[in-house]
C-alpha cells in the first residue's frame, strides 16, 4: 500500500515525539509499504515550507506570520501530491488543528477514493492546553467547533485508549510501540548500598514528577534509609521547577525537603548519553498524574520503552498491556507523594532478568502495531 505519513511540524533529533514518529514509519515500511514523510518545517532558503519525504518541496509558504496562517489553510499541494503519486491511504498525527480547511482536504480525499486515518496520541487533550496562552487556547476552540465534522470523513481515528468511538467515529485500537533496534538492553547494577531511579519525558505538570520528588522527602525524614537518588531526564519548563497552578515546582519541593543532592536534573538527552544515565539507574519513573488532565487510560510511549529496555517501573494510569506485569508497581492517582520505601522494597525483591522483562513486550513492536491501522482500513 502506498501512505503519505502527514505531520503538521518539524522534526528534532532530541524529541521522543520526533523519534516516534519515525519509527512509525519504519514499522510501516517493514511490512512491506511504500511510505512518504509530509511535514512542515523551515527549509535552507529561510521559507516556511511543506515537504515529502527528505526535503522534497510542495509548497513554499514564504516568511513572516502570513506563512504561518498559509500552511493552516493551505492543503491544495498535499492533496495533489496524493492524487499524482496514487497514494492509497493517509496516516495523519492530530495537531489539535481541525478547521474548515483542513476538513475540506479530507473530504477531498475521501472523495478521491484515499482513505484517511488520524492518530490522536493523548485522549481527552483539552484539558492539557488550561495555562497556555490565548493564542493556543484560541487555536483549541477552533478545534473543538470543527473536530466532529473533520471524523466523519476519516476511515477511523487511531488511538491509545480502550474507546470505540472518539467524536462520533470509530476507533482502532492500538498500543504504543518500540523500535527494538534503537533501545539498548539494561544492564542491572549492583543496588545493595543505593537505588537511583530514573525518569525520561518532555516534562511537563501531568508527569507529576513532583509527586516522586515529595515521595523523596518524606523518606528521608525516616532514620537509617538506603540512599535514594531522582534524574529527571529532558526539557523541564521554568512551570515545572517553580509552584504554578498546576503542581509544586520540583525545585521548590526539593529544597523545602532539604533533598537538593538527591534529585538531579539533566539537560534533553539520546544515544550514548541517555545510555550513560541509564548505566546508573535499576528502576524507572512513568507518568504519575495523568489524572491532573482528566486521563485514566493510556498506553503511554515512555512505559514501552522502559520495558524494552529492560528495566521495572512504576506508573498511576491504567494501561491494559502492563496494568499486572510482575515488573510494574501502580501507585494511587491522586495527589500523595510517592512511597519510596515501597519502591525500594519492590525492586529488593523483583527476580525478573532485563531479559525477561524485554522479552514480555515483544508484541509490542511498530511493526506489529502499524499493521493493525492497515488491517482494519482495507
Amino acid at each position: 500500500m502506498k501512505i503519505l505519513f502527514l505531520v503538521y511540524h518539524g522534526f528534532s533529533e532530541v524529541s521522543g515525539i520526533s523519534k516516534k514518529i519515525h519509527y512509525q514509519v519504519k514499522g510501516l515500511r517493514q511490512n512491506g509499504h511504500e511510505v512518504h514523510l509530509c511535514y512542515y518545517d523551515v527549509g535552507q532558503n529561510g521559507h516556511w515550507q511543506r515537504l515529502v519525504d527528505e526535503g522534497t518541496v510542495i509548497e513554499d509558504y514564504g516568511t513572516g506570520r502570513m506563512a504561518g496562517l498559509r500552511q493552516r489553510i493551505s492543503y491544495g499541494a498535499v492533496y495533489d501530491y496524493c492524487v499524482s503519486n496514487g497514494i492509497q491511504m493517509v496516516y495523519a498525527r492530530c495537531f489539535q488543528n481541525a478547521n474548515p480547511w483542513l476538513n475540506h482536504f479530507f473530504a477531498r480525499l475521501k472523495k478521491a477514493g484515499i482513505k484517511a486515518v488520524m492518530e490522536i496520541p493523548t485522549y481527552p487533550y483539552d484539558q492539557e492546553f488550561e495555562g497556555f496562552s490565548r493564542i493556543e487556547r484560541l487555536q483549541l476552540r477552533i478545534d473543538q467547533i470543527f473536530r466532529k465534522g473533520l471524523a466523519r470523513h476519516l476511515e477511523a481515528i487511531v488511538t491509545f485508549t480502550n474507546l470505540e468511538q472518539i467524536f462520533g467515529q470509530r476507533t482502532i485500537r492500538i498500543s504504543n510501540g518500540v523500535d527494538f533496534d534503537c533501545m539498548p538492553l539494561h544492564q542491572k547494577v549492583d543496588t545493595t548500598k543505593e537505588l537511583h531511579l530514573i525518569g525520561v519525558a518532555e516534562v511537563h505538570y501531568w508527569h507529576g514528577y513532583d509527586r516522586l520528588i515529595a515521595g523523596l522527602g518524606e523518606y528521608y525524614r525516616q532514620p537509617n534509609v538506603k540512599p535514594v537518588y531522582f534524574h529527571i531526564v529532558g526539557g523541564i519548563w521554568r512551570s515545572e521547577m517553580y509552584n504554578d497552578e498546576h503542581a509544586p515546582g520540583f525545585f521548590e519541593l526539593s529544597k523545602k525537603y532539604g533533598i537538593l543532592d538527591k534529585v538531579f536534573f539533566h539537560d534533553q538527552l539520546f544515544g550514548d548519553e541517555l545510555n550513560e544515565v541509564f548505566a546508573k539507574a535499576n528502576f524507572a519513573v512513568g507518568s504519575l498524574a495523568r489524572h491532573r488532565c482528566g486521563i485514566t487510560d493510556i498506553k503511554t510511549l515512555k512505559n514501552r520503552e522502559y520495558a524494552c529496555r529492560g528495566i521495572p517501573f512504576v506508573y498511576s494510569e491504567n494501561d491494559s498491556d502492563f496494568d499486572h506485569q510482575p515488573y510494574v508497581l501502580k501507585v494511587p492517582a491522586d495527589e500523595s507523594p510517592i512511597d519510596i520505601a515501597r519502591i525500594v522494597s519492590f525492586e529488593e525483591q523483583l527476580q525478573m532478568t532485563p531479559q525477561d522483562i524485554r522479552h514480555s513486550v515483544e508484541h509490542l513492536s511498530w511493526k506489529v502495531q502499524m499493521q493493525k491501522v492497515v488491517d482494519q482500513c482495507l
